[in-house]
């Protein structure tokens, strides 16, 4: 069997066991969010990405998230593509929300270019204000402060919540290639910035997601957390855990980087079971080009439930 007919397998029998799982709810809160990221990367999924950006203008959902990774890691991370890109998340009909992944600038070093200078560009390009992407924008909380009290840490505007119907959606700077560590000096405090920021920016969203009134908390970072080699993501995980924990509510963790649809509950507690109040989320990526629908019901007690939409898989 060739790695095509892997893959191929691989969608299909996601797509078997998630048949059904999609749900219609006549609760005047219930709605929908769709997610993708990991895509385009090669020429041949240029034109199923615009046809996918077509559909997704035509699904009714609230917003759309995209999980980093706009581009392939050949660190080809020019003007030109994030232009392209900022053009494109902006011609959505709806509020369009990114979160950079490692493509998009820690690997950007392969192509000889500075993935702080990157970074700082993303920020430039694509969290200049408090409002999402696209054509219909939402105003979202930003983490425009200094990630210490010293202030020798720069604004993480990337980093942002919002809610809708008692729902609270974090994003956070997470990328993947093992969170942007081991290369020199200059970049290890890169990290220990943006590791503080994140703690803190998460912390603050659980805190508010503690109240009555929310009913679940979403978080959405590029990063596949449990490919790594190294424990560079173990601290966000206990983070997460601690806050399902802490929450007693449905709790919706999404990510890519590992480019195969995955839903399923890989939190463990001390004892090694199931964390069974957080669902992990991970949506195509190439040469899957695809998103997923994420359906929140109030009236159910697992509150999410997902509708994943192949549109195809590129040669």
């Amino acid at each position: 069997m060739t790695m095509n007919d892997l893959v191929r397998a691989a969608a299909a029998a996601a797509l078997a066991v998630l048949a059904g799982c999609a749900t219609h709810s006549s609760n005047p809160d219930a709605f929908s969010f769709a997610v993708m990221g990991d895509i385009p990367y090669r020429p041949a999924e240029q034109a199923p990405y615009q046809e996918m950006l077509k559909r997704l203008d035509a699904e009714p959902v609230a917003f759309v998230i995209h999980v980093g990774d706009f581009t392939n890691g050949s660190g080809a991370c020019t003007e030109e593509i994030y232009q392209q890109r900022k053009a494109e998340f902006d011609a959505s009909a709806h509020p369009f929300i990114y979160t950079p992944g490692d493509n998009d600038w820690t690997d950007c070093r392969r192509g000889h270019k500075d993935p702080i200078e990157r970074l700082a560009r993303l920020r430039q390009i694509f969290f200049t204000d408090r409002y999402s992407l696209g054509r219909s924008r939402i105003e979202m909380s930003v983490q425009d402060r200094c990630a210490d009290d010293a202030c020798r840490c720069p604004a993480h505007p990337e980093n942002r919540f919002w809610t809708r119907a008692g729902v609270r959606f974090v994003t956070l700077n997470i990328p993947g290639s093992e969170n942007n560590t081991g290369h020199d000096a200059a970049n290890d405090a890169e990290v220990a910035c943006r590791d503080e920021a994140n703690r803190k920016w998460l912390e603050q969203a659980v805190r508010a997601s503690e109240r009555s009134e929310t009913r679940g908390l979403v978080i959405a970072i590029q990063a596949d957390p449990w490919v790594s080699k190294k424990p560079v993501y173990e601290p966000f995980l206990r983070q997460v855990r601690e806050a399902a924990r802490r929450l007693h509510k449905p709790v919706l963790f999404v990510h890519g980087d590992s480019h195969l649809l995955t839903i399923d509950t890989p939190f463990r507690d001390g004892l090694g079971n199931p964390i069974l109040n957080i669902t992990r989320l991970e949506t195509y990526g190439s040469p899957f080009v695809g998103y997923v629908k994420v359906n929140i019901d109030p009236d159910d007690p697992e509150l999410f439930s997902f509708d994943p939409q192949l549109v195809k898989l590129a040669n």
